[in-house]
């Protein structure tokens, strides 16, 4: 190779560097060079320099940010989710540093806190809609530090919000859960019914009643976010009384435990994960299920604020409402899979007499029920190739569209309508396939 065509290898190399460090770096960075030689083994002496690129933290600038859980990190639920994802962004940048409280009680928020901010932290992630006051409350007597809470909905100049919602994913496993069920009799087993709950039930609910008409959603209530006991205690109920596919918004991986433990008596009772892949807590039972990436959005909001862009003064409109199409949940009961395969057979067999249009214009009839899954994906901004997740920042359909009745008869959302987003974070009323407690929305 001559020494001309080096030299053109190394303009590339550089503009190429030059190029990666632009999209790849925040906005705060510095560029430092370093000087190498290259050459072709054998060639004469005649050399070329190549100027590589890095970038490092400003000054040794770091971000230091804490999470505090509502849970323990060994839950296989919310708080693990929410702390692999805290893992995952600790180890992508050096210029990170992280740490956590678990297990809080929200009468104890305010006081870890202060503690975390004590120590030096000038980032707090809350991870609990019960978090929400007593974070809004020391967002105020600290105007100079970074706050974020999720799941709701007060912001303050130095306080965001964000969210990743689950309710597409929801109304996916609904219309799976309506295709399987032989005795018509779908349970879940939810935590506690606030609006986010009732949100992710109705959905479910929706998709339940789009494959089965007269089927009916029972709900339990546990009055806690992570209970094995009381979880196990409500899936046992809830078969008994006929139920033989269950959902649920707790924990734990129990209610996944519950169905196997059934399946392996000869008995057919399936079920669908949360936040974390359960399938191995169900091999024989998950279909599906919802899978969060809350690492996408920490991702996002760490990188704003080392960049510059996120400050104590700008956050008080700033609410990350994240779904399918921003990749950050997916659906599976393991990840890259949508649908448990044991399962995709079954679903084949069961066609639903609807038409579905794809953002592209084609039309598909009386789609079996797996065929509809995939197209609803597609119209809510994620396509699954068959080995990976492709996300297009699109929706064309949404669960949540009129008519809608609630379960007491009254019409709720109009022919063509779409709920928005208040009235869906408040959302405090059953649509009219389930027969739950009353919310007295």
């Amino acid at each position: 190779m001559t020494s001309t065509q080096w030299a053109a290898i190394a303009v590339i190399l550089l503009i190429l560097g030059l190029i990666a460090g632009y999209f790849a770096a925040p906005s705060r960075v510095t560029t430092v060079t370093k000087t190498v030689t290259v050459g072709a083994t054998g060639a004469p002496a005649k050399t070329v320099t190549v100027t590589q690129t890095k970038t490092v933290s400003p000054e040794g600038r770091k971000i230091r940010a804490a999470w505090i859980y509502v849970g323990p990190i060994g839950d296989i639920g919310w708080t693990y989710a929410h702390h692999q994802a805290k893992e995952m962004v600790d180890k992508k940048y050096d210029w990170l540093e992280t740490t956590h409280v678990e297990s809080v009680a929200p009468a104890d928020a305010a006081g870890v806190i202060e503690q975390l901010i004590s120590q030096g932290y000038d980032v707090i992630f809350t991870t609990s809609f019960d978090f929400m006051d007593p974070t809004l409350e020391e967002a105020q007597k600290h105007p100079d530090k970074i706050f974020w809470h999720c799941s709701g909905y007060k912001r303050a100049p130095n306080m965001g919000t964000y969210f990743a919602d689950f309710y597409q994913v929801y109304y996916l496993n609904g219309l799976m859960a309506g295709a399987l069920t032989k005795t018509k009799k779908i349970g879940y087993v939810a935590a506690h019914l606030i609006p986010e709950v009732v949100r992710h039930i109705n959905a479910f609910s929706l998709g339940v009643k789009e494959v089965c008409g007269d089927c009916k959603v029972y709900v339990r209530e546990i009055g806690a976010w992570y209970d094995p006991t009381k979880a196990r205690q409500a899936a046992e109920s809830l078969i008994s009384e006929g139920v033989d596919v269950l959902a649920f918004t707790e924990d734990s991986p129990t209610v996944v435990q519950v169905a196997e433990e059934h399946f392996q008596r000869g008995e057919r009772v399936l079920a669908f994960g949360h936040y974390s892949p359960m399938e191995k807590f169900g091999k024989d039972v998950c279909v599906s299920g919802q899978l969060v990436h809350w690492e996408v959005i920490y991702d996002d909001i760490l990188s704003k604020i080392y960049a510059g862009s996120y400050t104590p003064k700008n956050l008080q409109d700033i609410d990350y409402w994240w779904k399918l199409k921003e990749g950050a949940v997916e659906l599976g009961c393991a990840y890259n899979q949508p649908v448990n395969p044991k399962f995709i057979d079954e679903l084949r067999s069961i066609k639903v007499n609807e038409k579905i249009q794809l953002p592209n214009g084609t039309v598909i009839e009386n789609p079996d029920v797996y065929t509809l899954v995939m197209a609803r994906l597609v119209q809510m901004g994620a396509v699954w190739t068959g080995k990976k997740w492709v996300f297009v920042n699109d929706e064309t359909f949404d669960p949540f569209t009129g008519p809608i009745y609630d379960n007491e008869g009254k019409l709720r959302v109009l022919p063509g309508q779409r709920i928005g987003h208040d009235e869906l974070w408040s959302m405090q009323w059953w649509v009219d396939n389930i027969v739950g407690p009353s919310l007295g929305g």
